[in-house]
């Protein structure tokens, strides 16, 4: 049987449901470079440290490599280090191996460490970012194209993944579409009582329109836009709930008090994940109105979106180019609050309109599957 060996930082939330369909299907270990320590870490977009309630080490082989960062942590290029990392690859004898994420001294040097010896498939979500500076790109372009040449596949999760891999030099040839995804039944999974309870908790009505906001309350997903948006459109039968934490919650709860609308907007702290699909299916809309650089893709939407919920999102939003469409919502300007003001009127004036929508989404959503992912890894190993 072929082995591929997994390497990433640590269990990440999303990643833990294709590692068990892989698991099904070929022998598979998991090499978390973060080291153990790493499994309850402190995330600063939310401002705190985030234990998932979902199992993250069940239904696949893993093994915690040591980490020897004096500052560890998968926010900068020398939080992950480890001495021993190819070693222990080696021992598990892969087929092929597929790193996460090159950003990280280790990763970096096990790039080299199995080239030209097993296939190195890699796995990254990012899309091209220019900056203002001809220089600063041209040395961006230097470097990346020097990574991705010791790749043999690269995985891409959509258009705007596949334009930034194709910049920096990696072939047609060389790409495989392996479509970003979430565990779809999960977000699916019909949750009416909870979704009534929610409601009637918050005192909104049934017939009331919900527009959604969930994610990290930081300044680069904008919700203070969203929250000023809500406010100039004032439509009665409308509620907004913010959910979320982080270095903004505050600042964005003095943004509101005093206003009209305040009444109509409804703060929940962070939620982990078995409450999130309520957290979904209680909403009519989601909205992600994200800044540059923005969202390298953003899973929330395709978490609403098998929910079976419109979509709203700025155009600095990664998935924007493949999941939002007019048949289930619409793509904003960044950061142009006349736009999206304007779009989310459009949007809330019916909420038969916005259950088509919705329904659009559920349909859409399915063909950006995790085992339609396992198909693409497996043709590579």
């Amino acid at each position: 049987m072929k082995r591929l060996a997994i390497v990433i930082t640590h269990p990440i939330q999303y990643y833990i449901p294709l590692f068990q369909l892989l698991t099904k299907q070929i022998r598979i270990k998991v090499f978390y470079t973060g080291g153990r320590s790493a499994i309850n870490k402190y995330d600063k977009g939310f401002g705190q440290h985030i234990r998932w309630d979902i199992p993250l080490l069940q239904g696949y082989e893993y093994e915690f490599i040591p980490n020897f960062a004096c500052s560890p942590g998968s926010h900068h290029f020398l939080g992950i280090l480890n001495f021993n990392a190819a070693k222990r690859i080696r021992r598990f004898n892969p087929s092929a191996v597929l790193i996460y994420g090159w950003a990280y001294l280790s990763h970096l040097n096990l790039l080299r460490a199995f080239k030209n010896k097993i296939p190195v498939l890699f796995r990254g979500d990012s899309k091209l970012i220019k900056s203002n500076s001809r220089f600063t790109d041209y040395m961006k372009s230097l470097l990346l194209t020097s990574v991705y040449r010791d790749v043999v596949t690269a995985f891409y999760v959509g258009t705007a993944n596949q334009a930034y891999f194709k910049a920096y030099g990696l072939r047609d040839s060389q790409l495989a579409f392996a479509p970003h995804a979430v565990d779809n039944s999960r977000f699916a999974e019909n949750r009416i009582t909870e979704v009534l309870a929610l409601r009637q908790e918050l005192g909104i009505k049934p017939e009331e329109i919900i527009i959604l906001f969930s994610g990290k309350l930081q300044e680069i997903k904008n919700p203070a836009l969203l929250i000023q948006a809500f406010c100039n459109m004032d439509i009665s039968n409308t509620q907004l709930l913010m959910v979320g934490s982080g270095r903004l919650e505050e600042e964005l709860k003095f943004l509101v008090s005093g206003h009209a609308s305040s009444k109509r907007i409804h703060f929940l702290p962070f939620q982990n994940q078995s409450r999130m699909p309520v957290i979904y299916q209680a909403c009519d809309l989601f909205c992600l109105p994200s800044k540059f650089p923005g969202e390298t893709w953003g899973l929330a939407v395709n978490e609403a979106m098998a929910a079976g919920k419109a979509i709203l999102a700025s155009d600095e939003v990664g998935s924007a180019l493949d999941l939002v469409s007019p048949q289930n919502g619409m793509v904003f300007k960044s950061e142009n609050l006349d736009d999206l003001t304007q779009k989310l009127t459009a949007l809330v004036e019916s909420k038969t309109k916005l259950n088509r929508l919705g329904e659009n989404s559920r349909k859409k959503i399915a063909d950006w599957s995790l085992e339609k992912q396992v198909q693409r890894i497996l043709a590579h190993v």
